[in-house]
């Protein structure tokens, strides 16, 4: 495939295309933790968020995690939200390039929006931000973005070890809302 090609599949829109989608805020938390644990409930094996986890570990910081949410315009309400974390890594013996700017899906919850709609729109605000690539592990529901999405298949596979933990069977990654940093 050519490079021009490849551009042009791969192409972005240049802004979010869901009305009410906004970058998360301190005043968010409270509504964001809500949305957070009622999500991570269906899971058989997820954290328990409180709302200082939700402040520490999704409120935006630049160069570390970027939450957005959509908020109603009609009811003010916060029914879905996405995350990402920054990863950023060197880049040895190029002329051109010395980082490469991963973004990496953490949390993401989708009510009202259509997850794939939400992801879309996460993926135009981490090329906005000049993120070079974005990454998603196939756990929780991310499966049902990532063929239509055009994510590519990782070259391994993720286990988790979870010590003290009785789990009577293999986890299938859909039964997994646990992603570690």
């Amino acid at each position: 495939m050519t490079m021009s090609r490849t551009i042009k599949l791969y192409k972005l829109p240049d802004s979010p295309a869901t009305p009410g989608f906004r970058k998360m805020e301190l005043r968010d938390v409270p509504a964001a933790t809500r949305l957070l644990r009622n999500y991570l409930s269906q899971f058989v094996v997820a954290p328990d968020f409180d709302e200082n986890d939700v402040e520490h570990w999704l409120l935006p910081t630049e160069n570390v995690i970027d939450s957005y949410l959509v908020e109603s315009p009609e009811t003010h309400e916060i029914t879905d939200f996405c995350s990402f974390y920054t990863l950023p890594s060197s880049i040895l013996g190029n002329q051109n390039h010395s980082a490469l700017k991963a973004a990496y899906s953490y949390y993401n919850v989708s009510t009202k929006t259509p997850l794939l709609q939400l992801m879309n729109d996460a993926l135009i605000v981490a090329k906005q931000k000049d993120f070079d690539v974005f990454n998603a592990l196939d756990v929780m529901h991310n499966e049902s973005f990532l063929k239509e999405l055009k994510f590519g298949p990782g070259d391994g596979q993720l286990h988790y070890y979870l010590y003290n933990y009785r789990i009577k069977h293999t986890l299938r990654p859909s039964e997994l809302g646990l992603v570690l940093l």
